[in-house]
């Protein structure tokens, strides 16, 4: 398998999703602005978020997977019929469980709420039961998702990564409908129909993918809960990982909770679309990278291929550098325009954009850290280890939480972004550290030698975008069609600027090119 190829698939898909959030952020913003609707919509959408990210997408894919592999891959075994009643096995298990947590966190909507928001900062009783109804309007979102997850996990295995990665501009495409044919004066309804609409868009991306699994040859039959010992050994694994994959959520749940009870009303949706922007990169590049590298380097180890695995997560780093530091550099002295030209319109104001902007700096500082921990956890989770990453987790969250405390009085609305980007970073530390210890990954002089070639040229870019924003502001605050414009000549400019200064550096080679052309006509 191609990794270049695999992740221009799941990576365009991807930023086809991200692109389809920006516009469904920019919409919800416009109709509700930057008030304590948006903000209690936001943290009732962070709450499934937080369990998808903990227990369905991050840590069931992370345990999942690799068994799977080894499943399918066993050459003295069954093959797929092995792994589908494997993942029999596991549905008759996950499915009971997240249908008691959905109906006890509809029963007690009112002290989850109130643990993620700290009953806001000074919002009357009606506000408050407000929030808790959308709380239990967006959670079974968690049920649908989880059951797409283990779907989805199978595709991947199966080498599908673009029907996985497709599902959520299903997301997208509802909330926005949603927005276009159901918005209201009153910004509460609104965000009311946000939230329904939020479970509407689960079912739909868990009908596409049994449909897709179906098409597949794989059709997974209901059966009574049975504890066998791969279920055994699955749940073992998905506890621990649920931490590790799910270090970002949780750090961004402590920081909405903190931000909602300390800070004034608004202060969440600022963290909110500075994260929105500051996921484009991420998901383009940091979750396309984890998705393909998991079952890749699962299948590698699974066969005896050290060497290959170690190659692998080379040029897995090699191209999240090549891609994340332009990204990094755009976003930190960029911001602003950035943000003006996607969100600043209807009830977002120029005070929200800068608010706004100032939090995606503080958020973009991490950008490395966050894409980097999806090139290096799957170095752990091929070989059945979750148990480090979880430890280097629980790490990174405690720091979060201090920096969270020690930051948001003095940095209000910056603190918390920049707490996580610093959490972040000392997780990736840790990781990659006991990598290489382990000797389980080690830098081979390709990556060393680009490396720092790489940032340089990201330097360069950077130096011309900020010269360049002064040109391009006084387009961003027209119509659609102007910011649009101004916003591609930003792009573009810096693209071309960092595609030269790649090659001028010897980051990017003639023999680079030839290779991708000789790939791609293959």
């Amino acid at each position: 398998m191609n990794l270049t190829r695999a992740l221009g698939s799941v990576g365009g898909l991807t930023l086809a999703s991200r692109v389809l959030g920006l516009v469904r952020d920019s919409l919800f913003v416009r109709f509700v602005g930057a008030s304590f609707a948006s903000d209690a919509f936001l943290v009732a959408f962070r709450l499934p978020n937080l369990f998808r990210a903990l227990f369905a997408e991050g840590a069931f894919s992370a345990a999942f997977i690799p068994m799977f592999n080894r499943k399918i891959t066993d050459k003295d075994g069954p093959g797929l019929p092995a792994g589908v009643a494997f993942a029999e096995d596991a549905l008759s298990v996950l499915l009971p469980v997240l249908i008691v947590m959905t109906i006890l966190v509809e029963i007690f909507a009112w002290p989850v709420t109130l643990a993620l928001s700290g009953k806001f900062n000074g919002v009357t009783n009606e506000q408050f039961a407000f929030a808790v109804g959308l709380s239990r309007f967006t959670f079974p979102y968690l049920l649908f998702i989880s059951l797409v997850s283990l779907l989805g996990g199978i595709l991947n295995s199966l080498h599908k990564f673009w029907v996985n990665a497709a599902a959520p501009i299903l997301l997208n495409l509802t909330l926005i409908a949603a927005l276009l044919f159901f918005h209201d004066h009153d910004p509460y309804l609104t965000a009311r129909n946000q939230a329904i609409a939020v479970s509407v868009a689960g079912l739909l991306q868990l009908l596409w993918l049994v449909h897709a699994c179906w098409t597949s040859g794989v059709r997974l039959r209901l059966k009574l809960p049975r504890f066998s010992p791969d279920v055994k050994k699955l749940m073992a694994l998905i506890w621990p990982a649920a931490a590790g994959a799910g270090a970002v959520q949780i750090n961004l749940v402590v920081s909405t909770a903190l931000a909602a009870s300390l800070l004034p009303a608004g202060s969440v949706t600022y963290i909110y679309t500075a994260d929105r922007v500051n996921q484009l990169p991420l998901g383009l590049i940091g979750i396309g990278l984890g998705t393909v590298l998991l079952p890749l380097i699962s299948r590698q180890l699974g066969a005896g291929e050290e060497k290959a695995a170690m190659e692998s997560q080379n040029r897995g780093m090699e191209l999240a550098l090549l891609l994340t530091l332009p990204a990094t550099m755009a976003l930190v002295l960029c911001g602003g325009p950035i943000v003006a030209a996607l969100f600043e319109h209807g009830k977002f104001t120029a005070l929200n954009t800068y608010y706004t902007a100032q939090a995606l700096s503080a958020f973009s500082i991490g950008l490395p850290s966050y894409i980097l921990v999806k090139v290096l956890t799957p170095g752990y989770y091929a070989r059945a280890d979750t148990k480090t990453p979880v430890r280097y987790a629980t790490i990174s969250m405690g720091v979060n939480l201090l920096l969270n405390l020690a930051l948001i009085v003095p940095l209000q609305h910056m603190g918390p972004p920049l707490a996580t980007a610093l959490a972040s970073t000392v997780n990736v530390i840790l990781l990659y550290r006991t990598l290489r210890l382990r000797g389980h990954f080690e830098p081979d002089a390709r990556l060393r030698r680009r490396a720092w070639r790489l940032a340089a040229a990201a330097l360069v870019m950077g130096v011309i975008l900020w010269l360049m924003q002064g040109l391009l502001t006084p387009y961003l605050h027209g119509s659609w069609m102007v910011r649009t414009g101004a916003m591609l000549a930003l792009v573009g400019a810096g693209s071309f600027v960092y595609a030269v200064a790649t090659f001028a550096l010897g980051a990017f080679t003639r023999d680079d090119l030839a290779f991708l052309r000789r790939k791609r006509a293959r």
